[in-house]
């Protein structure tokens, strides 16, 4: 039977316990959680194989202990001061390239890698500065490579704020003014698609250059989506035009599909398109509208899908525009049974989630 070994009583098993448990540093850790069990009457052997060390190493571990008491548990490999190549700013530098890049470059475009090297080779009066340091200290100074988001320059913050506060009074209106009735809160938009290529990146092997065939043409069909967020159901039609007679076949198609009746009662946000708030609109009575603030795409969730129905599309060429709705019919088949991208897509923080 192995020899169970003597541990003089620095701290009490209790204290041992707590150590290991709140230890941040995961040498220490180890080291606490292998002493606390030799503290409770197991072998070295035993404790070293329950917390993944290897006798030897067990063995040291408790003949510091010993004599030395808490202070041999300490990791001394965190006191070893590293050294490395200086740093090509000091920190008054640094600070003063994160001022410089909350303003264009000097040339009046955007920063690049290549640029803030150039900016710290006149800065520290270095000879060459590679590329890849610029690259880095934009990475360093908390920057990120990121396409802007586009907002009209006529959109109104105020009136969008008001409206995320509002739609949730909306619906608690609609549901007193109904109150043996769901209430869902959808959105619809359109989208316009055609024989004009849509060119976007995608994954080459190394050493090719990707190609895509382009003819030039304009003909087009329109895309209706409607979503309902909460749940990431869809329907979708696809119409030759915009006007308020294919709108109003829509939204009764759209009605009947998805099933509404005296027991459901939908509040559909759109834009203010013309064909839109038409006194022409023939409205389904189960359905409500409310139109978002002009000029704010950004608000509308259904844009959101247009870049996961255009896939199929992209960097491809359509000999007609028969071929090119085919092709949209099945992708929108396909898209519609995507309920869970399509809710991490358009659920919105700001939305009301009941």
């Amino acid at each position: 039977m192995p020899k169970k070994v003597r541990l003089v009583s620095h701290l009490s098993s209790f204290k041992l316990k707590e150590k290991y448990l709140k230890s941040l540093d995961p040498v220490e850790s180890r080291r606490w959680h292998l002493l606390w069990k030799i503290s409770l009457g197991w072998t070295i052997k035993s404790s070293a194989l329950a917390v993944g060390l290897s006798y030897g190493y067990a063995r040291e571990i408790v003949r510091k202990y010993n004599p030395q008491g808490i202070e041999s548990v300490t990791n001394q490999k965190k006191k070893v001061e590293r050294k490395g190549r200086p740093t090509l700013l000091n920190q008054e530098q640094f600070q003063e390239l994160a001022q410089v890049l909350t303003s264009r470059p000097s040339d009046g475009g955007i920063w690049t890698g290549p640029k803030v090297a150039r900016w710290i080779e006149t800065k520290t009066k270095k000879k060459k500065v590679a590329n890849q340091r610029g690259w880095d200290y934009l990475k360093k100074s908390n920057y990120s490579w990121k396409l802007p988001r586009r907002r009209h320059f006529l959109a109104e913050a105020e009136k969008q704020e008001q409206f995320k506060q509002k739609l949730p009074q909306t619906i608690s209106a609609l549901q007193q003014k109904y109150p043996s009735t769901s209430i869902e809160l959808w959105f619809m938009d359109e989208h316009r698609v055609g024989l004009k290529p849509i060119i976007r990146k995608t994954w080459t092997k190394i050493g090719s250059k990707p190609q895509a065939i382009v003819q030039e043409r304009y003909e087009w069909l329109y895309v209706y989506s409607f979503v309902h967020p909460l749940t990431g159901r869809t329907h979708w039609y696809l119409i030759p035009k915009v006007n308020i007679d294919w709108f109003n076949l829509v939204l009764n198609n759209f009605a009947r599909q998805a099933q509404l009746n005296s027991d459901l009662k939908i509040l559909l946000v759109l834009d203010r398109a013309g064909w839109h708030r038409s006194k022409k609109v023939e409205l389904p009575e189960a359905i409500e509208l409310e139109f978002l603030p002009s000029y704010s795409p950004e608000l509308q969730p259904a844009e959101r899908l247009w870049k996961i129905l255009d896939e199929p599309l992209v960097n491809q060429h359509f000999d007609s525009l028969q071929t090119l709705e085919n092709t949209l019919a099945q992708r929108c088949c396909l898209v519609s049974e995507m309920s869970e991208e399509i809710h991490n897509l358009t659920a919105f923080n700001w939305l009301p989630t009941a």
